[in-house]
């Protein structure tokens, strides 16, 4: 073999962020890494839907609090027409209800402002390669915080949510209350590769693209509550 090889396509960027100084800072982060291209730079969501229709970036770094249209807003656009983009959400403060919005909107994941550049570019690798991505310390925090059930919870949960077997619903509470993978295999003395499988099929059951989804999917349903999910401080998790 000789030396040239083709190189792996770079991944295709592009910034929303209405502050300029951030914009340019993000850009000087990736612009350096031979993996990655910057195609453009968005100042409100507006301009960042008709961007990513032009230039076709792979990932979006979308700010969620912009003027003109927000983050959230320009989320459920590019899942719309551009469905081959995927969204990466910033947000300056940790506990941000738009963040659940834009999760729900189709955000493949999300950052805080004040992540490291390593985490940013892994992030954007992560959700590149189809993802999910939300800081574990975050995720059941955000979703427990800014999430309801729309019934009481004196209420019975729904009969038949979704076609799950008892099993299946099991292993999505326990996701919900924050438990990574591997925590639910001990707690459930299974294999981590078959939580794999149930969590697949709970997927394909509530019709949700990934973890951040199923969560909001439990909370929405009465599954679980806020005060069920203190009892089991998110983990690091694995990807299902």
């Amino acid at each position: 073999m000789n030396g040239n090889r083709p190189s792996a396509p770079r991944i295709r960027v592009l910034i929303a962020d209405d502050q300029p100084l951030v914009r340019r800072g993000l850009s000087l982060i990736l612009s350096p890494d031979p993996s990655f291209e910057v195609v453009g730079e968005a100042e409100n969501g507006a301009q960042a839907v008709a961007l990513a229709r032009r230039l076709r970036p792979d990932v979006v770094v979308m700010d969620i609090r912009m003027p003109v249209l927000d983050g959230v807003g320009a989320t459920g656009e590019l899942a719309a027409a551009v469905p081959g983009c995927r969204v990466l959400a910033l947000s300056t403060f940790d506990m941000d209800e738009y963040v659940v919005g834009a999760l729900r909107a189709g955000a493949y994941g999300f950052l805080p402002k004040d992540s490291s550049p390593e985490d940013l570019s892994a992030a954007i690798r992560t959700v590149h390669a189809g993802e999910a991505v939300v800081a574990p310390r975050l995720l059941t925090r955000l979703i427990s915080t800014y999430v309801r059930a729309p019934h009481s919870a004196s209420q019975p949960l729904p009969t038949d949510l979704a076609g799950l077997t008892p099993r299946e619903v099991e292993v999505w509470r326990l996701m919900a209350t924050g438990l990574d993978n591997t925590g639910i295999s001990r707690t459930l003395d299974i294999s981590v590769s078959t939580v794999k499988n149930y969590i697949t099929s709970i997927f394909g059951k509530l019709d949700v693209r990934d973890r951040a989804q199923a969560v909001i999917a439990a909370y929405e349903s009465g599954l679980v509550t806020a005060r069920a999910a203190t009892a089991n401080p998110p983990g690091d998790e694995n990807a299902a």
